[in-house]
């Protein structure tokens, strides 16, 4: 799994940014960049929001990327005022915390493939008293496993956090791990590399937010025209890989994004947006009032959320200000 992770992450260490990416360019050089944390690796689930991010850089706006070790470094850098926007869906951050930071955009929802070795586990019974490993704490992996748990009335021994589903991959077939959960792409990667040895877990179908955008009111306030700007290429990026899911590789040959990444990961870029969007993963609306009650009430089954969902304010956890503002 390290020599997998180095491939990704590069020599650095600890909680500093990992790398950053869109820096403005001279013209620019007046305003001051909207900086984006992502507490994940550079990988091909990156690139939808890099391209909306390099849109709206070419409308005035500076923007840049920054990638940290877990999502939750990369909350605490938006709550320090070290990032503006954040990438991830803390929910239960902010009901622990409550922290003045609010959701604004919803990116993805939940589309993951629970996954063990099959030669060490057939059931969830199996993982009664065993370790399992998911993306990072607070995150829709660790709800689903939790909501597992429930379901199925037993209890992980253990809840690993390594970031990229990637990592994940490749940590099961070199056998460091054997029960976890993965996106699409990577599901089909095992399976192409293992055949029969790994295995999909069955889930409930689930529709909850897997990733959304965040920003300190602070700073959905002061910079709100430069954030509608962002939105709105948001939008239009989500709806042309709706239409075209090619256009990813597209644009990231334009916009040269991600060159660092191997190329044999880079090669399934295309085949990876082909197969979210024909399992309808970027809505293209932004979000609802509707689906933050839904997330509300799954995060509060999976217990990461305390209280009774019918009471808890879905305004504690999201602004549609920028949404409204667009539409």
């Amino acid at each position: 799994m390290s020599i997998i992770r180095r491939a990704f992450l590069g020599a650095a260490g600890g909680v500093a940014a990992l790398a950053t990416l869109g820096l403005a360019t001279p013209l620019m050089a007046q305003s001051d960049p909207i900086r984006v944390a992502m507490g994940d690796i550079a990988s091909v689930e990156s690139l939808n929001l890099l391209i909306a991010m390099e849109r709206t850089k070419e409308r005035g706006v500076p923007m840049e990327m920054t990638f940290f070790n877990s999502e939750d470094v990369a909350v605490q850098a938006v709550l320090s005022g070290q990032a503006d926007i954040g990438v991830g869906a803390p929910y239960a951050f902010i009901g622990n915390s409550g922290a003045p930071i609010r959701m604004f955009f919803r990116m993805s929802t939940l589309l993951f493939f629970p996954v063990v070795n099959s030669e060490v586990y057939s059931s969830w019974e199996d993982l009664d008293g065993q370790e399992v490993t998911v993306h990072s704490r607070g995150s829709g992996t660790e709800a689903l496993m939790r909501l597992m748990e429930q379901k199925h009335g037993i209890s992980f021994s253990n809840m690993s956090f390594v970031p990229g589903a990637e990592v994940r991959a490749g940590a099961m077939l070199q056998g460091a791990v054997n029960a976890t959960i993965v996106d699409a792409g990577n599901f089909r990667l095992l399976q192409e590399q293992g055949g029969d040895k790994f295995i999909r877990l069955p889930v409930d179908d689930v529709t909850a937010t897997d990733e959304a955008l965040y920003a300190n009111t602070n700073v959905l306030e002061n910079r709100a025209d430069d954030i509608k700007v962002f939105v709105e290429e948001l939008i239009r990026t989500w709806a042309d890989i709706n239409a075209n899911p090619a256009i990813v590789g597209e644009l990231r040959e334009q916009y040269n994004l991600l060159a660092d990444v191997p190329d044999e990961l880079m090669a399934e870029a295309v085949p990876y947006y082909e197969e979210a969007v024909a399992n309808g993963v970027y809505p293209e609306d932004g979000g609802s009032h509707e689906n933050v009650l839904e997330d509300i009430a799954f995060l509060s089954a999976a217990g990461q959320l305390s209280g009774d969902p019918e009471t808890i304010d879905p305004q504690d956890y999201w602004t549609f200000a920028p949404l409204d503002s667009v539409r």
